[in-house]
């Protein structure tokens, strides 16, 4: 059971993100202001206002504490990253991502350079550029503070809405409105594993602090809970492979493949039916039953409900990215352009602003909530299905 026991008013907007550190929590809203309280007594939690910031652009989306408390960065709508002390003092400034910023952390260990005597911090940022940023927060008595950028890892296809580290700072994980949840390992920028089981996009993620556990939330209303193995599974090459050509699979992908969705079992009888990559996708419910003698109704049905989820995955592959909805990342059938310019499905989009009256895409507030179909893209979809067709 949860027990209110404090209420704050103190923005004039929307309040975007919020994050305690051991002695604040900080508040970032649409009206462009961090406001930062102090917490006298954690388990009364009587806050008051210590200090406000204003940034000047653009919104305030985003904010992460340093693991001691004393500094934090916040991220806005026009993709500045910024540093400010706990004195809300503005320390550093710079422009991060071109779209705007959506998301930031700091890793939980700090870092000491013991070539420069330099003190520093690991962060990360994404944003609507589909790009996940690799930083260095530097401290260094004759230089203050700087903010070091390290690389790009570039493994989305749209806008990334979440991304956090491990709590040795080793991995760092992100989700994206094209659904998937990719885990890097921090020092080379490699991917480890592609996890792509949820149906609508990912909006947050988190690490569990002692143990080997993911957590991934999406608008799919679901929260997936991941043990993370370490080593590269089958699962994990399956699913960087789906998104190159399940087509090109050879029998020993398909075979990975069959382990990861809990189809172990068939591995033999579709090598000896050398059923590969393009086999795959042929198979249908009477060849299931004809041809490889499964005679299991039920387990007919399992296995070509994941083939029809494969195949799905394939074809929106090849799906050119402006007909896919930005919110669903579905083919769209009835395309309506909102009031900030972006063209969406319109039951997605619907559903959205039943919610809420910002933008999916930039996070701003929508000057009108009027959907305006759009016939030129739905022409343009209807003319590419009919290519495909022949």
């Amino acid at each position: 059971m949860a027990t209110l026991i404090h209420t704050l008013a103190d923005h004039s907007d929307d309040v975007n993100y919020c994050a305690f550190s051991p002695s604040y929590l900080a508040t970032c809203s649409l009206d462009k202001t961090i406001r930062n309280f102090t917490c006298s007594e954690f388990k009364s939690c009587v806050l008051l206002l210590f200090r406000s910031g204003k940034v000047k652009d653009g919104s305030l989306m985003a904010c992460a504490f340093s693991p001691n408390g004393s500094f934090f960065v916040t991220g806005s709508s026009s993709g500045d990253l910024t540093i400010w002390d706990d004195k809300m003092r503005c320390l550093y400034n710079e422009k991060a991502h071109d779209l705007g910023v959506t998301c930031c952390d700091i890793s939980s260990h700090p870092v000491s350079d013991s070539e420069n005597g330099f003190k520093y911090f690991q962060m990360a940022s994404c944003g609507q550029d589909n790009q996940i940023k690799l930083w260095l927060i530097l401290f260094a008595d004759f230089l203050g503070v700087q903010l070091k950028y390290k690389c790009t890892l570039n493994g989305h296809s749209a806008p990334v809405l979440a991304c956090a580290f491990s709590c040795d700072g080793q991995m760092i994980v992100s989700g994206s409105v094209d659904k998937c949840v990719i885990i890097y390992e921090t020092s080379t920028g490699n991917i480890l594993h592609t996890l792509s089981q949820h149906t609508r996009y990912v909006t947050t993620c988190a690490f569990a602090p002692h143990s080997a556990l993911l957590a991934t939330g999406s608008m799919d209303k679901t929260v997936h809970i991941w043990q993370l193995d370490l080593k590269q599974s089958c699962a994990d090459i399956v699913e960087n492979e789906s998104k190159v050509a399940v087509e090109n699979w050879s029998e020993d992908d398909v075979s990975a493949w069959l382990c990861a969705q809990d189809l172990a079992d068939f591995v033999g009888l579709f090598k000896m039916n050398n059923i590969d990559g393009k086999e795959l996708l042929k198979l249908t419910k009477e060849s299931l039953a004809n041809e490889l003698k499964i005679e299991s109704l039920g387990l007919r049905s399992k296995v070509l409900q994941k083939i029809e989820e494969l195949r799905r995955t394939t074809i929106s592959v090849s799906v050119p990215d402006e007909f896919l909805c930005p919110i669903t990342r579905e083919l769209m059938k009835d395309p309506v352009i909102a009031t900030d310019g972006y063209s969406y499905e319109r039951e997605a989009m619907e559903n959205w602003i039943s919610n809420r009256r910002s933008s999916p895409m930039t996070n701003l507030p929508l000057q009108s909530l009027m959907l305006t179909p759009n016939r030129t893209l739905k022409m343009a979809i209807s003319r590419w299905l009919e290519t495909q067709q022949k």
